[in-house]
């Protein structure tokens, strides 16, 4: 084959650098993947400490099919790597001490939850998922595996006959507003969005195929945590005999004749007919690709609108903490406030949503018997002055109100914390301005608006990750290592 024995180098180990590996790999690329940290993952990376096994990025595993998909590829499944359990409840939203909204994952409950928190709303949510269901089929079937190098890639049947059903041009929030009037049923609706990095007023609401995802599909968690699954593509991808550089850093692209032709590294210099760029890619395009050969400049970056980046806090305590179950989402404050303060005024936020995982009800392999493995995460926009003294305030902000609601002790039987935020993303992901999830998945700054997979000016460089197609999230960074391979693996033909 064409592809064979080509020495391919992958910048970065995340999901869709394992993912690019493993395709170029099969094809019978001579592939490396070059990784700064010690550890592969990207942002899926765990530690150890104190007898606590800590996941350090994404924590819901939804979309279960995309990972099947992935691994079917290759005639593997997941269970050959890795134990998966459904959650139930999937996860609970708190808008108050006593205003719990528990989501469980039988649907037949949910109708009927929805039903005893508004009337007529179980069969507005049926109306709602079976719409969700068919922008899922297009969307997460068809259209996030297009390279999105033209608007006519998306000119299918399904896209044409079903054009007004998808609700491209219709925002999220609106969208909802036609179901539901409870303010509770409005933000369960909405909060899946946020991982896309916008308010829902301008995130379109074709993406209420997440809502689809995430309330029929379930929500799952892979036994020993969510690293299982980099750990996975990291274990396939050596079997398919891709080489890894760990603790090595690749510094700048060498080109001749408008191609790569080597990788110059903290290791030294490695041949390249091929690069799959998935690090982050503004840190590639303005540091490691010649200025003469980027494809944007500075003002374009600063132009773009970035997800979130987020304060998170990994915290082992001594004993067990009522009334917290694996995912708990603290809606108990202003939403919107705290929105604007991301989007609209970045700044810190005064008194912000959060977010509580709690692993160690499931599995007892993430924290020593009888202790609470607890993940904290706050929103904040990308950016930020970032300091100790800011992590200090905010910490003590949050337990306080985690111990208000829980009716338990907790700082006092905190045995292990460690704080993660805005200057850590840059050092361990050169993440442009600190974000932690991407681009926001807007209106503007969809499909064939994103950043390009491919270098315009370059014949063998191509992007993956969460800053170019399809977009932020775990399923579509492994689908964007997916794409950027095939389109490599295409100009070696």
């Amino acid at each position: 084959m064409p592809a064979r024995n080509k020495n391919v180098a992958v910048i970065g180990s995340g999901f869709s650098g394992l993912a690019a590996a493993c395709f170029l790999a099969r094809e019978g690329c001579n592939v490396t993947v070059y990784e700064k940290n010690s550890t592969v993952g990207g942002r899926a990376r765990a530690y150890q400490k104190d007898g606590f096994f800590f996941d350090m990025g994404p924590s819901w595993y939804w979309m279960p099919d995309i990972f099947e998909r992935f691994f079917a590829e290759f005639g593997k499944k997941p269970s050959d790597y890795y134990e998966l359990v459904k959650l139930d409840p999937g996860f609970q939203m708190i808008f108050g001490d006593d205003d719990i909204l528990p989501v469980p994952a039988n649907l037949d409950a949910l109708y009927a939850l929805f039903e005893s928190i508004e009337k007529g709303s179980a069969e507005q949510l049926k109306r709602f998922m079976k719409e969700g269901e068919f922008k899922y089929k297009v969307g997460m079937k068809d259209l996030v595996y297009k390279p999105a190098f033209s608007w006519f890639e998306f000119a299918t049947k399904d896209v044409i006959t079903g054009a007004l059903k998808m609700d491209v041009f219709k925002s999220m929030s609106a969208y909802v507003r036609r179901f539901f009037k409870d303010a509770r049923l409005r933000a369960l609706m909405e909060f899946p969005v946020l991982f896309l990095g916008a308010m829902p007023d301008k995130i379109p609401a074709l993406y209420s195929l997440m809502n689809f995802a995430a309330l029929d599909m379930g929500t799952w968690y892979p036994i020993k945590g969510m690293a299982e699954i980099p750990n996975a593509m990291y274990a396939l991808a050596k079997e398919l005999g891709v080489h890894f550089e760990l603790d090595c850093e690749v510094k700048r692209v060498i080109i001749e004749r408008d191609n790569v032709t080597k990788v110059s590294t903290s290791k030294g210099v490695f041949l390249a007919n091929g690069v799959v760029g998935a690090g982050d890619y503004n840190h590639i395009d303005q540091h490691i690709v010649p200025e003469e050969f980027r494809n944007y400049n500075a003002d374009y970056w600063e132009k773009k609108t970035f997800a979130p980046s987020c304060l998170i806090f990994y915290i082992g305590v001594n004993k067990k903490v009522k009334r917290l179950i694996h995912h708990n989402l603290f809606f108990d404050t202003d939403f919107d406030k705290h929105s604007k303060e991301i989007y609209q005024n970045p700044q810190w936020p005064e008194d912000p949503l959060f977010y509580a995982c709690v692993p160690s009800k499931t599995d007892s392999n993430v924290a020593p018997e009888g202790m609470e493995n607890i993940f904290i995460l706050i929103p904040v926009a990308p950016g930020l002055e970032d300091s100790e003294p800011v992590r200090e305030r905010y910490y003590g902000k949050i337990i306080e109100r985690l111990e208000k609601y829980t009716g338990d002790a907790i700082a006092a039987h905190v045995v292990h914390k460690r704080s993660y935020c805005i200057n850590d993303f840059k050092a361990d992901y050169n993440a442009f301005k600190g974000n932690a999830y991407g681009l926001a998945n807007t209106l503007m700054q969809t499909a064939v608006l994103k950043p390009s997979l491919k270098n315009k000016k370059l014949s063998n460089l191509f992007y993956a990750g969460q800053l170019t197609v399809p977009g932020p999230g775990v399923p579509p960074a492994l689908i964007s290592g997916q794409l950027a391979a095939e389109q490599l693996l295409k100009t070696f033909n």
